[in-house]
């Protein structure tokens, strides 16, 4: 099977036409999906620097849900979604229902993507509860159960069995948590003191496994996103190698270069 390719539009820096016009533009060249996040501020600054520890974030940005709906409307083809909602910015019965709307409103396209979240400003600044790392991810793993039953109590039902993506890499709880609920997980081809971005992916897809088969579940029934450098390509062989299914393209606004994304579709399409 063909690994997928997935454009990753980070929704800040620009104007809303100008995202609008990437989410067309992305469907246009052949793209599999379309990813944005679920933050309320910029992650890092326009020319693609990170703020000094402490700093406050500052710039264009636009909300995640309200985007998708949009998506939903200006493309056809391409599946949508959040890379990723952040369980804690809404109650999971809510959720859940903007996801089976965004799911009709696609004719069946949505990508239902959540984790525990981390963006310590967006907290603050909406009035969240922080709490600690473990916390969020015990509450992200209530909320699942809870947008399970929620999901099964909608009328109508959405168009297909939306698929669940977790994002997120921690071998004791998060890939645990993966293994039980979701469809797809959604990792990063990340350095480590020990390892290389392509041995991080190989390593943690086999804790998945490994998770997998302690509760009983075809590992092969989880798809694995993995997020890399889009300049990488020279890695995108070992990548699939390593597990991928699926490769994640950041895009930074406000211009959204396509350009590398063209590569990649190509390199894809030359596949068996």
């Amino acid at each position: 099977m063909k690994p997928r390719i997935a454009v990753f539009l980070h929704p800040q820096h620009a104007e809303y036409d100008q995202i609008r016009n990437a989410a067309v533009e992305a469907e246009e060249l052949g793209a599999d999906v379309l990813y944005n996040w679920d933050h309320f501020y910029p992650l890092y600054k326009e020319d693609g620097t990170q703020w000094a520890e402490g700093e406050r974030r500052e710039g264009k940005h636009f909300e995640c849900w309200t985007m998708l709906a949009s998506w939903a409307e200006v493309t056809e083809k391409i599946e949508i979604g959040p890379l990723v909602t952040c369980n804690s910015y809404r109650n999971p019965e809510l959720l859940t229902d903007m996801a089976r709307t965004i799911d009709h409103i696609s004719n069946g396209r949505l990508v239902f993507g959540i984790g525990s979240g981390w963006f310590e400003q967006d907290y603050q600044e909406y009035g969240y509860e922080f709490g600690t790392a473990i916390w969020r991810l015990k509450e992200l793993e209530k909320s699942l159960e809870r947008i399970e039953k929620r999901m099964a109590m909608l009328d109508p039902q959405p168009k297909r069995k939306i698929p669940i993506l977790i994002g997120g890499g921690g071998e004791k709880v998060t890939l645990r948590i993966t293994a039980q609920y979701a469809d797809v997980w959604h990792g990063f081809a990340t350095k480590t003191e020990d390892r290389s971005g392509i041995e991080t992916v190989a390593h943690k897809n086999s804790v998945l496994d490994n998770w997998c088969k302690e509760i009983g579940r075809d590992p092969s029934e989880i798809g694995r996103s993995i997020g890399i450098d889009l300049k990488r390509i020279d890695k995108a062989d070992e990548l699939v190698e390593a597990g991928a299914t699926e490769i994640t393209l950041p895009l930074n606004g406000p211009d959204y270069d396509m350009s590398i994304v063209k590569e990649w579709i190509a390199w894809r399409d030359s596949k068996d």
